[in-house]
């Protein structure tokens, strides 16, 4: 059994060091990592550019709207309640003019 617990503190040890070398490790690459961004005048757009990212309200304008409660449903994906069943020409918004 002391050898059990003799390897469970090594392990703790190594882990501890582990630990503290990783720490290090981080440390040095975010100061490397500063050090090309100012010498290179780069900005975070610059390192880490938007990737496939939709802007929020892509989905499209509402198509249908609830009178009872002014809830909106653009007509993309399952219908809510307040439509199901019926007729949605009863509920569409009327478009705009030069829309």
């Amino acid at each position: 059994m002391s050898e059990y617990k003799t390897l469970l503190a090594r392990k703790a040890e190594l882990e501890a060091q582990i630990a503290t070398a990783q720490a290090e490790r981080k440390a040095e690459g975010i100061a490397a990592a500063r050090a090309l961004i100012a010498e290179h005048g780069l900005t975070a757009a610059d390192v880490f550019p938007a990737q496939g990212k939709k802007p929020k309200g892509s989905v499209g304008a509402p198509k249908y709207r609830d009178p009872a409660t002014g809830a909106t449903w653009t007509g993309r994906g399952k219908p809510p309640n307040w439509i199901k069943d019926k007729d949605r020409a009863e509920f569409l918004i009327p478009e705009k003019a030069g829309a």
